[in-house]
């Protein structure tokens, strides 16, 4: 390899690597970083030497009378050398005061987020206060001593989200915590709804106070899917319990208890559309009560049953498919009232529902939570509920 094609790749190479570069004359073959240390610094006297050795201008022997035998010439050499010494440490220590100065900046930008941290620190002082102190309270019981039993329901036509909310001045954004006790489970209150304002507004007229005297921490969320329900609960809180709700769908006994167990729950016994006997054998739809971890690992609702019927069957199946048992209330505690409505437009009967169902052993792993695409549109928080609006169409 020729001398001048090993030029052109180390000075190749030292363009890449260093985007400064200062040349000596010497063949442009000192390259210098100025963020070198002193360490790099070092190497580069020694190769400066090196080329200095290829030129034959070597050190003569030392002894005790070198000063006799140096030249001038010579002495120019060594005095080029420990100019370029010199260079190079004060190169490194103003390397070092620069750096210093650039990090004053950086000082001062941290101590403003210190200072920044310590007002915020002021401010949330109250809602650290109210954690220590709900955090020694005591555990609530497992049966509420505010129970009332059986409720009669009624429903005024002309009721406002106003009224509710005046009703339930406790909620905020959806949620409550008990003042007295320390709730036993975090609930999160699931209601698929599209074009049921009304039904929504009976449900949480009763409801709210209903979970209430159950003293329950619970948040409500309105979504079009539950499994989008659950996802988008999951990113708020670690939620304990879900409860899949209808929204026409209100209880009547607040001795039904919104809570999960350590098997998946039908609250819905009866209603007053069936004489308030189970619609069929094995139905497990309307309200269902499942852990955070027992729909997880049933990998939620599936994905596939669009319009009206069978997703509940679907998540029986599931369940069963794990070999967990679907437990219920009592029939006189278990009983809801149904709010008589028309079949929504564009939720017509699914016929491929019953294909879906035979499918479900062996594609409940890949169709449910880990398959739910849907693009987020918007998160309303409203002081009864959070409104989660999504789009299944165009993907997220």
């Amino acid at each position: 390899m020729g001398e001048e094609q090993r030029k052109g790749e180390k000075a190749t190479f030292c363009r890449e690597a260093s985007p400064h570069r200062v040349e000596t004359g010497c063949e442009g073959l000192l390259e210098w970083n100025y963020q070198a240390e002193a360490g790099i610094a070092l190497s580069v006297v020694i190769r400066f030497a090196i080329r200095l050795e290829k030129l034959n201008l070597k050190l003569p022997a030392c002894n005790m009378s070198f000063n006799v035998t140096f030249h001038l010439s010579y002495k120019f050499r060594l005095l080029l050398l420990f100019t370029l010494c010199l260079t190079v440490v004060g190169w490194a220590t103003s390397n070092y005061f620069v750096g210093a100065i650039q990090e004053i900046p950086k000082a001062k930008d941290l101590m403003a987020s210190l200072n920044k941290g310590l007002v915020l620190g002021e401010k949330g002082t109250v809602t650290e206060e109210a954690s220590v102190k709900k955090a020694n309270l005591n555990n609530c019981s497992s049966v509420s001593p505010h129970l009332k039993g059986q409720n009669k329901l009624v429903f005024k036509p002309d009721l406002t989200l106003e009224e509710v909310q005046a009703e339930n001045p406790e909620v905020h954004r959806g949620r409550y915590h008990p003042e007295e006790c320390r709730a036993l489970q975090r609930v999160a209150i699931l209601i698929p709804h599209r074009h049921r304002e009304k039904h929504l507004l009976y449900l949480l007229e009763h409801l709210h106070p209903f979970l209430q005297r159950q003293q329950l921490d619970k948040k409500f969320n309105r979504a079009k899917l539950l499994n989008v329900g659950y996802l988008e609960a999951l990113k708020d809180e670690i939620w304990d319990c879900f409860i899949f709700h209808d929204v026409d769908l209100v209880p009547e006994n607040d001795l039904n208890l919104y809570k999960c167990e350590d098997q998946p729950r039908h609250l819905v016994v009866g209603r007053n559309s069936t004489g308030y006997r189970l619609r069929y054998s094995g139905y497990f739809g309307g309200v269902t009560a499942l852990s955070r971890e027992q729909f997880f690992k049933v990998n939620g609702f599936s994905n596939n049953y669009w319009g009206w019927g069978g997703e509940d069957d679907d998540l029986r199946l599931r369940v069963e498919l794990h070999r967990m048992k679907i437990t219920r209330p009592l029939p006189e505690v278990g009983k809801y009232t149904m709010i008589f409505h028309k079949r929504d437009q564009g939720n017509e009967v699914n016929v491929e529902r019953m294909k879906l169902l035979h499918q479900v052993s062996r594609v409940w792993r890949t169709d449910g939570l880990s398959s739910c695409d849907y693009k987020l549109l918007s998160v309303d928080y409203n002081p009864l509920y959070v409104n989660i609006t999504v789009d299944f169409w165009s993907g997220p």
